[in-house]
């Protein structure tokens, strides 16, 4: 089966479950989970697979052990790709991101390096230009209120410094095109513009010490 969008049937199956998070809403309302969300998902991922590599749906289920709210399921679905690309479905719409949302200290580290660097730093700078003049957000994650520890609180990246994450994030509320192909293209033509900043990412930081 080709992916042919999500049917309003998906959205509303989230509204639905945002308003009764119960394991009775969620048994009775499981096959329009599997066949107008998940299935749709699997369909998408596996068109993607070619041009942005593997990725994975994840489960539905929330890891309630250390948390407060004990709400059993997630009111969005997940589709991560391995290319550190994200696409997300909700009662709100869809959503896409791409990036490095959160770095582990040797990968902070390299950033941060690189970015300081009167050669290698400038490129990122641009790039996050282009890409927010594409209509597509650059957030920054965990970001400091100073200046790292070693960089002048005058260094003309100082922004950029202070990150330790940066994305790409859009997102699109619920609009009749999400039943059709052309969330595909919606999605593609997002992953195709961050990819820049994702590549930048990959070349510069690079994984964690622990994946090497």
């Amino acid at each position: 089966m080709r992916f042919r969008g999500w049917p309003s049937e998906a959205l509303e199956f989230y509204e639905g479950l945002a308003a009764d998070n119960s394991k009775t809403y969620w048994t009775t309302h499981l096959a329009v989970y599997e066949s107008q969300v998940r299935a749709p998902a699997l369909e998408l991922l596996a068109e993607l697979e070619p041009e942005f590599g593997p990725g994975k749906v994840f489960r539905p289920y929330r890891d309630v052990r250390f948390s407060h709210d004990k709400t059993p399921y997630k009111t969005h679905l997940v589709i991560w790709m391995e290319a550190g690309c994200y696409v997300q479905l909700s009662a709100d719409g869809l959503a896409a991101g791409c990036g490095m949302y959160q770095m582990t200290p040797d990968q902070l580290e390299r950033y941060r390096r690189t970015v300081a660097d009167s050669r290698l730093g400038p490129p990122l700078a641009d790039l996050i230009g282009t890409i927010e003049k594409a209509g597509i957000q650059v957030h920054g994650h965990g970001t400091l209120k100073t200046a790292p520890r070693g960089y002048p609180k005058d260094h003309p990246r100082i922004d950029l410094l202070r990150h330790k994450g940066l994305t790409t994030w859009q997102e699109w509320p619920p609009a009749p095109w999400m039943d059709t192909p052309a969330a595909k293209d919606r999605i593609v033509m997002f992953l195709r513009t961050s990819r820049p900043l994702r590549d930048w990412l990959d070349h510069h930081v690079g994984p964690p010490a622990a994946a090497r």
